[in-house]
């Protein structure tokens, strides 16, 4: 039977304004960030939640952006769809990183097996998102739900695209959304049928 999962992004912080590379930090969304999801609702983008089963990384930038689409926190959280984390590097622009030990390894770093100080390697952050992926998948069938929709962040809604198409690794920056848009992929049981932009 079709059905959809649907892939949110969650609206402008003052980390995106900045330019920063954040993810652990739980900033929340800036007044600007509101108004434009408010104008994306205006436009008709966002799928009903009427019947949908509905999910976030329980970071707050992402329970807020649900809030303010859908006026509602009747949402369940799925921590391994949260941001990654670049530990001591968080809220730094990559003018900033330049200076940081350990940013040539980074940049010639093929693998992803670079880890950030204090924080996560870009493959354990994929394999984190594939759990939270696979739970999300798990609760979409078992809820029997004609859609879910979950809210979440740019790299993370890239992994799981690129998980669910079957696209490399090395095409992850294609697929990061802006702030407020993202994805609904179509489905038939496991197989993935399409997609559409938000």
């Amino acid at each position: 039977m079709k059905s959809y999962i649907h892939f949110i992004r969650h609206g402008i912080t003052q980390g995106i304004l900045n330019k920063w590379y954040y993810g652990n930090v739980d900033l929340p969304l800036i007044d600007e960030g509101i108004r434009e999801l408010r104008n994306l609702k205006a436009q008709g983008i966002y799928p009903d939640a009427g019947e949908a089963a509905c999910y976030t990384s329980g970071m707050l930038r992402a329970n807020q952006t649900f809030e303010v689409i859908y006026e509602s926190s009747d949402y369940r959280v799925i921590s391994d769809l949260r941001e990654i984390s670049f530990g001591d590097w968080e809220c730094k622009t990559f003018e900033e990183l330049k200076a940081q030990k350990g940013f040539d390894e980074w940049m010639n770093d093929r693998k992803g097996e670079f880890t950030f100080p204090g924080g996560d390697s870009p493959l354990g952050f994929y394999s984190r998102v594939s759990r939270g992926l696979d739970e999300l998948l798990a609760a979409h069938r078992n809820t029997g739900a004609p859609s879910s929709i979950v809210v979440c962040h740019g790299g993370v809604i890239s992994a799981c695209m690129c998980q669910l198409l079957k696209e490399p690794k090395e095409n992850f920056w294609e697929w990061t959304p802006g702030p407020g848009r993202g994805y609904s992929v179509a489905l038939d049981g496991k197989r993935v049928l399409g997609y559409q932009k938000l």
